[in-house]
């Protein structure tokens, strides 16, 4: 499995402004459920105003619960949560 060039560009991104010190955490409304979100921003300027940038959200709850890592043993799948040696 291989991460989209649009991913490693925005991730290089996210790692030059955070190197700036140019991130920022905004509360933000998920437009599909209306539930706060607390999302991570690039911040730029522009002809002398703030732009903030989306780059995600931070996980609700546990983040392990939230997310299936690539599986080791199959470049083309992910780990299930099922799977033996797992954390029910």
């Amino acid at each position: 499995m291989s991460i989209p060039s649009f991913a490693r560009t925005n991730f290089q991104t996210l790692l030059r402004a955070a190197g700036d010190g140019n991130l920022a955490l905004m509360e933000c409304l998920d437009v599909a459920t209306g539930i706060p979100r607390y999302v991570i921003c690039a911040v730029g300027r522009d002809a002398g105003d703030y732009v903030f940038t989306p780059f995600g959200h931070l996980a609700d709850g546990n983040p392990y619960d939230a997310y299936l890592p690539p599986d080791p043993d199959d470049p083309g799948g992910f780990v299930h949560p099922d799977a033996p040696g797992e954390a029910p």
